[in-house]
């Protein structure tokens, strides 16, 4: 395999994508990918909670599209995830959906610092201006510790997410994460390396560097994301990530089936293609 499993990508039910899981599955054969997993954003009980994510009456179709996925491209290990949102609160709605279909694995991200501002939604940029930036990374740190605590996951998505548009605090904001990926280690769950910060004003793999090395330091497992909401991103940057990954001390990724994980090496160096 001279890529990592790309486990972070959606599809067009979220609203904000485009192409069919098909395209995706044929554009990660295309790079010579051996497994993908789609992980779209998950459906909330009321389907007006926002406006970028599937209804409750599309996780069926959601998953019977990548079951076509599957059956069209056999030679490619397709798993069924889902990207859901930690909310405080929420906890019970999570496990339900759990519940619904054989999802290989969990997302757990963290979008809303409180239940009126998803901080990545450029709708809502002003609210960046009023703020004090590390009052916001900071709560936005401890939701991450409380997501890897909750026992909800398996991987925890860009868990630096609040520097999408470039609002960094005045001071390194590191430590903040080492409760969070303490408690990542503890309860092994993994964080990803998702390479959609290199399309975004940030100009970054989510998480940075200064983090990764302190996850890896901690004994926190990674994974791999495009997080592609088009089929051209599948794979997107993995030879960068790949490269910060290794950069920072790690030989091993972890992979997903029925949410039970097992640890695998790392491509040889030099073995990726970047598509």
């Amino acid at each position: 395999m001279t890529l990592p499993s790309d486990y972070h990508m959606h599809t067009p039910l979220c609203r904000h994508a485009s192409g069919e899981p098909i395209e995706y599955a044929a554009r990660a054969v295309a790079l010579g990918l051996t497994e993908i997993g789609f992980s779209d954003h998950n459906p909330m009980p009321d389907d007006d909670f926002d406006d970028w994510r599937m209804r409750l009456d599309q996780l069926d179709a959601y998953v019977e599209a990548v079951g076509r996925a599957r059956r069209q491209q056999p030679q490619l290990r397709i798993l069924l995830a889902l990207e859901v949102d930690f909310l405080p609160g929420c906890e019970d709605w999570v496990r339900e959906l759990a519940g619904r279909h054989p999802w290989d694995y969990f997302i757990g991200s963290v979008h809303y610092l409180n239940r009126e501002w998803d901080i990545d939604n450029p709708k809502k940029l002003a609210r960046w201006d009023a703020c004090d930036r590390w009052e916001v990374w900071s709560t936005y740190t401890d939701l991450l510790r409380q997501a890897a605590a909750s026992g909800l996951f398996e991987i925890i998505g860009h868990c630096d997410l609040c520097k999408k548009f470039g609002h960094r605090p005045d001071r390194d904001p590191t430590p903040l994460f080492q409760p969070f990926l303490r408690t990542a280690a503890e309860q092994g769950v993994a964080i990803e390396l998702n390479t959609a910060g290199l399309r975004k004003e940030c100009r970054e793999i989510y998480p940075a560097p200064s983090i990764l090395r302190l996850a890896h330091e901690e004994g926190v497992a990674i994974t791999f994301g495009s997080d592609a909401h088009a089929p051209e991103e599948v794979g997107a940057d993995f030879a960068a990530a790949l490269e910060l990954a290794r950069s920072v001390g790690y030989g091993e990724t972890v992979r997903f089936e029925q949410r039970q994980r097992t640890l695998v090496p790392l491509p040889s160096a030099g073995t990726e293609r970047s598509g």
